[in-house]
């Protein structure tokens, strides 16, 4: 880094990941500067600058060893006084100030504390970013959202075999027929499949179930007594909030996806349309977009803090929640592109060879798909932090003619990706869109989205106006005669110039004068475009302007 950049940096102020530390009263000693880089590795991480001011004057570090400064032993210092040990990069910029000590601190997959036993983290609280004590509970699940850590491959010491219930095993079985689970795991033993699935470890030659094996295979009262945080409501709500349905469940994994799969299905209800001589059905939530999220709430949950699985049905949505946020790196903003990344990843793999999740981790898709296809807004994850995962699938305001349009898509061309099924349902609910707004919403590159559009206009489903920049797509004149809107078509694409001047007219005739903002809403115009048909309507003797500037207005000439 040199003067110019740390220039840029300091301009940015004191954040989260930046810290500044002026030494013009006092010194720096060697126990506030390795708190300072603990607070900023159990946060986000980040630069910690010493000889910054809070304000950002620079008035220089002072020499640390003798009369400079050596990185080599800032680095030694700081990685033999923090447990477990942080590799940081430490330079010196020299500046008109004096010499300023620039030391990277990267995110720590754990809990780093000082070798004094101090743990502190970095927070932005009432007054701006500050370090506060990083409290044992506080801790819970970092390990495991950072991907460092795996609750569900733990062993449970305290049960033994006997903790595990034979008819879960055979569930596991019938499951393994009817999804296409692992066939080889039919052909094995209670004691041989646990085994398989590594959801035991033999210990002084007995088998001890990890966490996983206790989910999945465990008897209630065994969950109960060892894993008390495991709990699942299914609650049905009216429109007034008052609960109709409130139960709680402590069931092994397998009985309880089960369980909640059998209450979705006895209340959710289809309607149908019909495609050519088929009738298709059309549900109030598809069954596979409830299953996909259940399961996403069920098996990455974090399992170490105290809190329950929430599905809630209300009238016009269906909500889930979790406890523990997303894994690290994962946000509503890109949870379509990321790679998978399981909380419990020994959990998920049993569940993955039985057939009970989404083989390719892709389960999320589903959930889309399942929503989108019917003409439904797409999933809502915008509620969820660094607490729990939090689901709207909103319900409601399905199209029975877009569902039948997919169908007859699917049917003649084949399923359509996630992708094409967001931009065709945005487009369908928005009219028009961009390629800037496709791209946020399928969460990849303005040129993913451009090539995505394109296609779909080369198929006939979407037709586009513009150039460049101002390129704006809706869907084609066919697709809105399959969806039952045909006139939809015409307000979209906008009118011709001829009937543009015709509208404007017949308006004129109807109401007496028009307004620039009439033209507008009426003919689909910018306020640009309104401006040059009135003025040439005007140049063509059509219509005269009265008024001046925003208050002018237009009406006939006189007879």
């Amino acid at each position: 880094m040199d003067w110019h950049a740390l220039q840029t940096l300091i301009a940015t102020r004191e954040a989260l990941t930046l810290e500044f530390k002026g030494e013009q009263r006092r010194p720096l000693n060697d126990r506030d500067l390795v708190e300072a880089v603990i607070c900023l590795a159990n946060a986000e991480g980040g630069r910690l600058v010493v000889g910054v001011e809070d304000d950002g004057t620079v008035t220089g570090a002072r020499p640390r060893h003798g009369a400079a400064t050596e990185p080599a032993r800032v680095q030694a210092l700081i990685r033999n006084r923090t447990m477990p040990g942080i590799e940081v990069a430490v330079e010196i910029v020299r500046t008109p100030g004096g010499e300023v000590l620039c030391v990277s601190v990267p995110r720590s997959a754990a809990v780093v504390a000082t070798s004094d036993g101090v743990c502190l983290r970095r927070i932005v609280g009432a007054h701006g970013p500050e370090c506060v004590p990083f409290y044992p509970h506080q801790q819970v699940g970092r390990g495991a959202a950072l991907g460092a850590e795996d609750f569900s491959a733990e062993l449970c010491r305290e049960a033994g075999w006997r903790a595990l219930d034979p008819l879960q095993f055979e569930r596991a079985r019938q499951l393994i027929a009817a999804l296409r689970g692992d066939a080889a795991l039919l052909e094995l033993d209670d004691r041989e499949m646990a085994k398989a699935l590594r959801v035991v470890e033999t210990v002084d030659g007995e088998l001890i179930p990890n966490m996983a094996g206790l989910l999945l295979f465990g008897r209630q009262g065994e969950i109960e007594l060892h894993l008390p945080t495991h709990e699942a409501a299914f609650q049905v709500l009216t429109a007034d909030a008052d609960v109709r349905v409130n139960e709680f469940f402590r069931l092994p994994l397998l009985e309880l996806a089960e369980a909640m799969q059998a209450r979705f299905d006895a209340r959710t209800q289809e309607r149908e349309v019909q495609v050519g001589l088929i009738r298709v059905p059309v549900p109030d939530y598809a069954r596979s977009a409830f299953r996909e999220a259940l399961l996403n709430a069920l098996f990455h949950r974090e399992y170490r803090r105290l809190g329950t699985v929430y599905v809630q049905w209300h009238p016009d949505r269906l909500e889930f929640a979790n406890p523990g946020g997303f894994p690290e790196g994962v946000t509503p903003a890109n949870l379509l592109v990321h790679e998978p990344l399981p909380r419990n990843a020994r959990l998920y793999a049993a569940a993955k060879r039985i057939g009970l999740v989404e083989q390719t981790g892709r389960g999320v898709d589903k959930v889309y798909l399942g929503q989108l296809r019917y003409g439904r807004p797409a999933p809502d994850y915008s509620r969820s932090d660094g607490t729990g995962v939090r689901l709207t699938l909103r319900g409601g305001t399905e199209s029975l003619d877009f569902a039948a349009f997919v169908f007859e898509r699917e049917r003649q061309q084949g399923p359509m990706t996630v992708d094409q099924m967001i931009a065709l349902n945005q487009l369908f609910h928005e009219r028009r869109v961009t390629t800037e707004r496709v791209a946020t919403e399928i969460q990849r590159s303005l040129n993913d989205a451009r090539a995505l559009l394109e296609r779909l206009v080369e198929e006939g489903l979407v037709e586009a106006r513009g150039e460049n920049r101002g390129r704006v797509y809706h869907l084609a004149a066919r697709v809105y005669d399959a969806v039952g809107q045909p006139e939809a078509y015409v307000r979209t694409h906008g009118l011709d110039p001829i009937r543009q001047e015709a509208a404007v007219l017949q308006f004129v005739e109807a109401h007496r004068r028009i307004k620039r903002e009439n033209v507008v809403e009426l003919c689909g115009l910018k306020e640009r475009q309104a401006t040059q048909l009135l003025g040439r309507l005007v140049r063509e003797g059509k219509l005269v302007r009265r008024g001046a500037k925003r208050w002018s207005y237009y009406e006939a000439p006189a007879a």
